[in-house]
Order: structure tokens, then sequence, then C-alpha cells
């Protein structure tokens, strides 16, 4: 099994303020890389397959949706976990990322401690199978 300090986090999000709290938050505990738009993540995918992805859904270009379909719909890349991060609460904002393939879903502002632990758990189901 991955030890998860091994693991590879891609954080996909175009504000610089809540690139800095998620580095701080997981940058001593994993591998983080960024990308800050949809095009540039699946770019970077390309080149490395991270152990999950936290992809914000509101980002100018391709938004987070339209960045996870195609993640989901490309065999090498749709196991990985993707977790939402947005400002939207409703639930259909929800549902939706669900139904794309979301494992979860975090809103902003960031809860450190969720953030952590959402990765952690879903790096430790990952590598449980």
């Amino acid at each position: 099994m991955k030890e998860l300090s091994e693991c590879k986090v891609l954080i996909v999000e175009d504000i610089e303020a809540n690139i800095d709290i998620l580095m701080d938050a997981l940058g001593d505990d994993y591998d983080v890389s960024v990308a800050m738009d949809g095009e540039t993540a699946l770019e970077n995918l390309e080149i490395e397959v991270p152990d999950i992805i936290l992809l914000d859904i509101m980002m100018p270009g391709m938004d987070g949706y339209e960045v996870c379909s195609r993640i989901k719909a490309n065999k090498a890349m749709a196991e990985i976990p993707i977790i939402f991060l947005t400002a939207m609460t409703d639930i259909n904002s929800k549902t939706k990322g669900f139904e794309l393939g979301a494992v979860d879903y975090i809103t902003k502002p960031f809860e450190i401690l969720e953030v952590k632990d959402k990765v952690n758990n879903h790096l430790s189901l990952k590598f449980s199978k």
C-alpha cells in the first residue's frame, strides 16, 4: 500500500489566496501541485496522474464540471477521486457534482481540518481497495 505522505494532490483553483490556504493545509503531508484553470489541469494530467484532485467549480474558461467530465471520460484517469471546491452551497450544484463522479464536496471558505480530513479519508479509501 502506498504511504499517504507519498500521495500526489492536484489543486485546481483560480484564486491565489485559496491556493495558499490549501497549500498550507496539505503541503506538509502530500506532494501538492497546482493548476489555476481547467485547461492547465488537463494538460498536467497528461504528464502526471495525481492520487486525488481538489477541483474548483467556478473558474474562468472551462469550469470544474467540464474538467470533471473530461477526467471521468478518460479510462486512465476515471478512478482518480475528485473533491469539488466551491462557494455554491445549493443542493443542485452539489447533486450535479456527485452525478459527474465527484466523491465529495468542500465549501468555501475552507475549514482547514475539514479539508485535511476529507483528503486523508478519500486517499485512505482509495488505497484500502
